[in-house]
């Protein structure tokens, strides 16, 4: 970043953070009652969207995910209060921010799911299948074992969370330290990249799978048995059902005009969203599985006689019309309500707790315990991959750890002091992975550059 460039983006974080400090006193006389109910929400989500897009673009200037800043100054927004303050305190439990947060997290997989192709993550190979189980394994039965160890009068739900809190992995950190490096052909690229993805779709079985448990309040293998063929099942059966569909969806929002595309995505997510509830599993599953199936060759008419042959991907423009892809039209929705999740959760960690030394050092366990668990996996490939690179590039949890440890506190199998803990362990292990995987690559290229030479 130029000079000039960084002069112009520290200008404009001024004005950002001037305005957020002018809606403080604002937000304190919000709760004092409105004519429409809805002006006090209004001003609650302009105070969150600030937070976020002032987070997100410090920490991007420092070339850090902006997911760490928005989380950062949701904490810093929760906890004003330790200061006198009691300016944020109704945003925190607002019903109508937990809505759209619970809304933002749906739009979320639904994104994740459009951006993944699930022939790929097919055909990956074995490698990738072997890393991503082992990844799962590992950490899930260290956390299992750090909740058994060290919080034993805690219930079995606390336990089979905090396994499953650690079992998460965050392809989009891994895979922009890899583009940025220029990684992305290195067949250890491609393995950590399968693994990551199979992992997205493993952890989305076990939080089905521990949610239900936790739900029905139960524990048996029959009971495990029954909620896994479930989730499988409907992903499996999504898929192959809305493959077939999905064309005729297409079809009718090519014959209902502009903007018909979009709104048929939202409706063929929303379904599947409430679907997955119906039958006991997170609406996360549902519409990860929406984005899955949706394909942008869905929205495009059969080619006539004589028109270009254009193979569509998930994310590329229609060169025949000019019309946007499902991920351009989704961008502006996710873009609102997906930073009131991440804020939302930073604003729920309370800094109190960690006024406890216990508390401060099971993060630092639960820390260890999650980045152990991962290099495991990195041990299953054959002799002659970077081992070390594989098991760093599947470290990090960010939104996906995040989005376990609202789920756990939401079901109440996560108190505050382990919500706290499992979302300083969530930045941690995002934080420590770019440094520590780029070393890890050149070091390894040193090396291979020295044996060339000898």
């Amino acid at each position: 970043m130029n000079p000039e460039s960084t002069e112009k983006h520290l200008r404009y974080l001024r004005i950002a953070l001037a305005l957020w400090v002018v809606m403080f006193p604002l937000t304190a006389g919000a709760a004092e009652g409105h004519g429409d109910p809805s002006a006090s929400v209004l001003l609650g989500l302009a105070v969150i969207l600030v937070a976020a897009k002032l987070g997100g673009s410090l920490f991007a200037r420092f070339t850090l995910p902006p997911v760490l800043g928005e989380l950062l100054f949701g904490v810093l927004l929760g906890n004003v209060g330790l200061l006198g303050l009691s300016l944020f305190e109704g945003l925190r439990a607002d019903p109508s921010m937990d809505l759209m947060a619970r809304i933002g997290v749906v739009i979320l997989l639904f994104e994740v799911g459009l951006e993944t192709d699930a022939e790929g993550m097919l055909a990956v190979g074995l490698p990738s299948l072997m890393v991503a189980v082992v990844g799962m394994v590992a950490p899930f039965l260290l956390g299992y074992g750090f909740g058994l160890y060290f919080l034993p009068e805690a219930p079995l739900s606390t336990h089979l969370f905090m396994g499953a809190a650690l079992t998460a992995t965050s392809v989009g950190i891994t895979a922009r330290v890899l583009k940025d490096l220029d990684k992305l052909s290195l067949p250890e690229s491609r393995i950590i990249l399968g693994a990551a993805v199979i992992d997205d779709v493993l952890g989305l079985v076990v939080l089905a799978v521990v949610s239900g448990i936790v739900t029905l309040g139960t524990v048996s293998l029959a009971t495990a048995a029954v909620i896994l063929l479930k989730a499988v099942g409907f992903l499996v059966l999504a898929l192959l059902v809305g493959r077939t569909l999905a064309p005729y969806l297409g079809r009718a929002a090519m014959a209902l005009g502009s903007g018909a595309k979009l709104a048929a995505a939202l409706v063929f997510c929303f379904v599947l969203a409430y679907l997955a509830d119906a039958i006991g599993l997170a609406t996360i599953v549902g519409a990860f599985a929406a984005g899955l199936i949706l394909e942008e060759a869905h929205f495009h008419p059969p080619l006539r006689e004589g028109e270009l042959d254009v193979e569509f991907g998930k994310n590329r423009l229609d060169v025949q019309s000019g019309v946007p892809s499902l991920q351009q039209l989704i961008h502006p929705l996710s873009s609102l309500l997906v930073p009131v999740f991440f804020v939302l959760i930073g604003m729920r960690v309370r800094l109190e707790t960690f006024a406890d030394p216990t508390v401060l050092g099971e993060a630092a366990l639960l820390t260890l315990a999650a980045i152990a668990g991962k290099q495991v996996c990195g041990l299953v490939v054959r002799k002659g991959y970077n081992r070390l690179a594989i098991g760093l590039g599947m470290v990090p949890r960010g939104e996906v750890g995040l989005i376990f440890a609202s789920i756990g506190k939401s079901l109440g199998a996560v108190d505050d002091a382990l919500y706290s803990s499992i979302v300083i362990m969530v930045v941690a292990t995002t934080v420590v992975t770019p440094p520590f995987l780029k070393w890890s690559l050149e070091r390894e290229a040193r090396q291979q550059a020295v044996g060339k030479r000898q």
